[in-house]
């Protein structure tokens, strides 16, 4: 057998935009928020949600799950972007400001890669007519290559 990011999850092999793309259109959940892949590449992805009142909650705000979607999403794409298929180990999510607006946008990058673990960091920032406001700050992803 070959060693193709196809057949083998271990190879450490930068996902194309291209292949990501492919994903996103194969993921439920990203397809129900509306994630639009905004820039990626050498370790770097943005991305955003619009943001829709099914998308809030009882105070009108983003959901804490679109606002996790979003950084968790950001990170994996940013690591997938350097290293190929990878899964969340680890995270925290600290929450700082309410998502307010008409759309969400992370922007994930890669700190530091080290082995088969990588260190990334996203912030979250709501759009209001035209303004952004960061959501969060200071928050790390662990990342692990997959490995199967």
């Amino acid at each position: 057998m070959s060693t193709t990011p196809e057949n083998n999850a271990n190879a450490v092999i930068p996902l194309a935009r291209a292949d990501l793309e492919a994903v996103i259109q194969k993921t439920p959940f990203a397809l129900l928020l509306g994630a639009k892949l905004e820039e990626y590449g050498d370790g770097v992805a943005n991305l955003s949600v619009a943001l829709r009142p099914d998308l809030t909650m009882h105070m009108g705000f983003a959901h804490g799950a679109v606002v996790g979607f979003l950084a968790d999403s950001a990170c994996a794409w940013a690591a997938a972007s350097t290293v190929g298929n990878v899964v969340t180990s680890e995270y925290k999510l600290n929450l700082i400001a309410p998502g307010i607006g008409e759309q969400l946008r992370a922007e994930g990058r890669v700190l530091k890669a080290a082995g088969r673990n990588l260190v990334c960091m996203a912030n979250v920032y709501a759009v209001n007519q035209g303004k952004s406001t960061l959501g969060r700050v200071n928050n790390q992803w662990a990342m692990s290559i997959l490995d199967l």
